[in-house]
C-alpha cells in the first residue's frame, strides 16, 4: 500500500470549479481528510452539474476530475447557526481552504483574523483571482483572464494567428498546487510559527510563470515573440516537423542531440554545413533548416521516426486527446484507475502523478453532496438529533 504522509490532517474546503479543488485533491491524495463545505441551496460546488454527461443528480465526471478522495458536508456559511457549526468544525481541523473572490473570506469569517480566535494554530489558505490586499480584491477572475493579461495568449499560437490560450486551464492547476505547497510549508512551520493565512492568487502565479522570458525582458529589454511550429525562442531544432503521416516534436536542446539526430537519420553531412553547424548558426537559419528537416522527416512515418530516435534524441509524437489517453504507455505505468461509483458503476480517472515508496496513491470517487453530514455532524459533533431541523432551517 502507498504511504499517506498527510493522514491525520483535516482540511475544511470552501471551493468550487478548478484551482481550489485541484490543489486540495493533492492533499486528499496524500492522505489528508478533505471535507468540502457546500451550500445545499446552491447545489454545492457548481462542478457537480458541469458537463453534458452527469454521473448522478449531484455528480459529474468534471467534478470527479478535481475531487477524488474528498468528503462532503452541507453548510450555509451566511447563517448565524452555520457560522457556529463552522467554528465547531474548525476546532477539529488543521486547515481551512478556500478559492473565493478576494474580498469574501473576511466577510464569511474564513481568515485567520476570525478563525484564529477559535483555534490559534489554524492555517487559512486563500486562493483568489488577484489577492486579498489590493484594489482588485473584489474582482471576479478565471484562468483564461490571467492568460490574457499576463501575456500567455500573445506567446501562444502561430505568429500570424490571433492570440490563443492554452488548451487546458494550466494557471488554475498551477495555482492549486502552489497553494498546496504553501499550505504544507505553513503546517511544517506551525509548531514554531503558529497559525497564519496563506495567500496565493491566479494572477501572481501566472506572472511568475513568465520565468525566463520575463527575466529576459526585465534585464535586457528582450521581447519574446511567437514562432512558427511552437518553436523554442533560441534553441534549434526544437519544434514541430512534418512526417509522412502526421507530426513529430523534436527537442535538440544541446549540440550533442543535434549530432545524434543527424547520425540516426543518416544525414551527417548537415553537421558540417556552415549554416547549421552551431546552435547560433541554426538559430539564424531556422526557417531554412525547417524546410530541410521537413523533407527529411517526411520520408518516414511518425512511428518509424519514434522507433529510430526514442533512446537517442528527445522526441514525441503529436497525439489528440483520445490517442494520448489510449497510449499503451499510460496503462503500463498505471496512470489510469478504475473505481466503483455509487451510481455510474465504474469511474475511470487519472491517478495522482506522485509516487511514494514506489507506489501510486489509492483513489476513490468524491462523495455526494452532504454524504458525510451524519458521520461528521451527527457522530463527531453529537448533533444527530438536530440534523433534520438544521436541514429544514437551511443551516445544512
Amino acid at each position: 500500500m502507498a504511504q499517506q504522509p498527510l493522514k491525520g490532517i483535516r482540511v475544511l474546503a470552501v471551493e468550487q470549479f478548478g484551482a481550489g479543488p485541484y490543489g486540495s485533491m493533492y492533499l486528499a491524495d496524500l492522505g489528508a481528510q478533505v471535507i468540502k463545505l457546500e451550500n445545499r441551496a446552491h447545489g454545492g460546488d457548481p462542478a457537480r452539474q458541469t458537463g453534458s454527461h452527469l454521473l448522478a443528480d449531484d455528480d459529474s465526471a468534471y467534478f470527479q476530475a478535481f475531487n477524488l478522495n474528498k468528503d462532503s458536508v452541507t453548510l450555509n456559511l451566511k447563517s448565524a447557526d452555520g457560522q457556529q457549526l463552522l467554528h465547531q468544525l474548525v476546532g477539529t481541523a488543521d486547515v481551512v481552504w478556500n478559492n473565493l473572490r478576494g474580498n469574501q473570506p473576511a466577510r464569511l469569517g474564513l481568515d485567520h483574523a476570525h478563525l484564529g480566535k477559535i483555534k490559534p494554530d489554524i492555517i487559512c489558505t486563500h486562493i483568489s483571482a488577484y489577492g486579498r490586499d489590493n484594489d482588485r480584491a473584489d474582482w471576479p477572475g478565471y484562468d483564461y483572464l490571467m492568460q490574457a493579461e499576463c501575456g500567455f495568449l500573445e506567446l501562444t499560437g502561430e505568429p500570424e494567428s490571433p492570440p490563443a490560450r492554452f488548451g487546458l486551464s494550466m494557471i488554475d492547476f498551477m495555482t492549486g498546487v502552489v497553494a498546496g505547497m504553501g499550505t504544507l510549508a505553513a503546517l511544517i512551520g506551525r509548531p514554531h510559527e503558529g497559525g497564519c493565512d496563506v495567500d496565493v492568487s491566479l494572477f501572481d502565479v501566472a506572472l511568475h510563470q513568465l520565468s525566463y522570458p520575463g527575466t529576459w525582458y526585465m534585464n535586457h529589454g528582450l521581447k519574446t515573440e511567437r514562432l512558427p511550429r511552437s518553436a523554442h525562442p533560441s534553441n534549434v531544432p526544437v519544434q514541430l516537423y512534418k512526417t509522412s503521416d502526421g507530426w513529430i516534436f523534436i527537442m535538440c536542446m544541446t549540440q550533442k542531440f543535434w549530432e545524434l539526430l543527424l547520425e540516426s537519420a543518416q544525414r551527417t553531412e548537415l553537421a558540417e554545413d556552415p549554416r547549421f553547424k552551431t546552435m547560433q548558426d541554426r538559430h539564424h537559419n531556422r526557417d531554412l533548416l525547417t524546410g530541410v528537416l521537413d523533407d527529411m522527416f517526411s520520408m518516414a512515418t511518425t512511428d518509424e521516426w519514434i522507433a529510430r530516435l526514442r533512446t537517442r534524441v528527445p522526441v514525441a509524437p503529436v497525439y489528440d486527446l483520445p490517442a494520448a489517453l489510449d497510449n499503451p504507455f499510460v496503462r503500463a505505468i498505471d496512470m489510469i484507475q478504475d473505481m466503483p461509483h455509487r451510481s455510474a458503476g465504474t469511474l475511470r480517472a487519472l491517478r495522482n502523478p506522485i509516487k511514494l515508496a514506489g507506489h501510486r496513491m489509492p483513489g476513490r470517487p468524491g462523495h455526494g453532496l452532504g454524504a458525510d453530514n451524519a458521520s461528521i455532524y451527527g457522530d463527531e459533533l453529537g448533533l444527530g438529533d438536530r440534523l433534520s431541523s438544521l436541514e429544514d432551517e437551511d443551516v445544512i
